[in-house]
């Protein structure tokens, strides 16, 4: 199990998990801090200058998954980790990760009051010169204090929340483990997507509204936009995968059969195995179809009727050019088949 301390700059968490540590049986202290420092010792200076903050690198995030996985996997027990996470798509796909490992989290949240951790900021001892400490440190947490606020709806609904603004160090970590012992501060409500272990085949299908817009659905599991639909399960015919992803994931069961629009083989890009991805034409949707989509908490975010223009900005490019090809292929009736997204023959 991990007990992920979130929080803004400030806020305790690193010194509240190294208490936390002394009380929890078993349990033993991950920094993902430690990971970005690693990062930016390996990485090209060139890569490290094109982002602001190591959370922003995809390896971050994948190393901060594997390693958690790899010290449980060694040491067992509880894994505490203290980390700012104030991007839900980041959260989600960190999380998300964990939870294809079958690692469940308990998301706690350490939300003093805005005058509290301005005057911790303000008082904080750094190494270094003051003028330096004012600037790289001071000012960096001074300037997370709005992007904190802007996440707390998200953070709220989906953390343990505790207010340690007058709390000591060991009377908020004791908060936490009560919480955990309790399980007031529950698992993290995330899907559980396992990893594949070879090349999968997936099926997805197109949906659209009477403005010809398609439809897009935001995973909670994993970064960026996507289609509805999911892997096709062994045994299963691909078009009968997509019938039945749609119906788990909006609630909207297909009359009929949807014709392929697309078959795209997806080259592996490790960690990743690559597959078949398939796209098929679900057809247009009523408006009062499309009121009556429900989306499961878990799984999906959120879903949106989108121009091709518009999905552009939304999906990573492979799957924008799979959407592409699947959109002319649509309009020429006829299906197409690609390759890394680009058709052949």
């Amino acid at each position: 199990m991990i007990v992920w301390i979130n929080g803004t700059f400030s806020a305790g968490k690193t010194s509240t998990a190294r208490e936390l540590t002394g009380i929890l049986p078993d349990s033993t202290l991950f920094d993902p801090e430690l990971v970005g420092d690693a990062l930016r010792v390996l990485l090209p200076p060139k890569r490290l200058a094109e982002v602001t903050d190591y959370q922003d690198l995809p390896s971050w995030r994948r190393l901060v998954v594997d390693t958690a996985a790899a010290m449980l996997a060694e040491v067992g027990g509880v894994l505490v980790v203290p980390m700012t996470l104030l991007r839900q798509d980041y959260r989600d796909e960190i999380f998300g990760g964990l939870a294809a490992r079958r690692i469940p989290v308990r998301h706690v949240l350490l939300a003093p009051a805005e005058t509290i951790l301005r005057e911790r900021i303000a008082t904080r001892v750094e190494p270094g010169a003051p003028e330096d400490v004012d600037l790289r440190v001071r000012q960096w947490a001074y300037d997370h204090i709005p992007v904190y606020q802007e996440a707390l709806g998200w953070l709220t609904g989906d953390a343990h929340v505790i207010d340690n603004g007058l709390l000591t160090v060991r009377e908020t970590a004791e908060r936490i483990a009560e919480a955990v012992r309790s399980e007031t501060a529950r698992v993290c409500d995330i899907v559980q997507t396992p990893e594949p272990t070879r090349e999968t085949v997936a099926a997805g299908v197109l949906l659209f509204d009477e403005q010809d817009r398609v439809l897009l659905v935001d995973p909670t599991y994993k970064a960026g936009w996507e289609f509805p639909g999911g892997v096709v399960e062994t045994g299963e015919a691909p078009a009968g995968a997509a019938v039945r992803e749609v119906a788990e994931e909006l609630g909207l069961v297909l009359d009929r059969t949807p014709g392929l629009l697309v078959i795209d083989w997806e080259r592996p890009q490790p960690p990743g195995y690559g597959g078949l991805r398939l796209l098929f034409d679900g057809g247009r949707l009523s408006g009062e179809a499309a009121a009556r989509l429900r989306l499961p908490g878990p799984e999906l975010r959120a879903w949106r009727f989108v121009t091709e223009a518009e999905a552009a900005e939304l999906l990573p490019q492979h799957r924008y050019e799979r959407l592409r090809w699947a959109l002319r292929a649509r309009e020429r009736a006829r299906p197409l088949y690609l390759e890394a997204g680009v058709p052949t023959g």
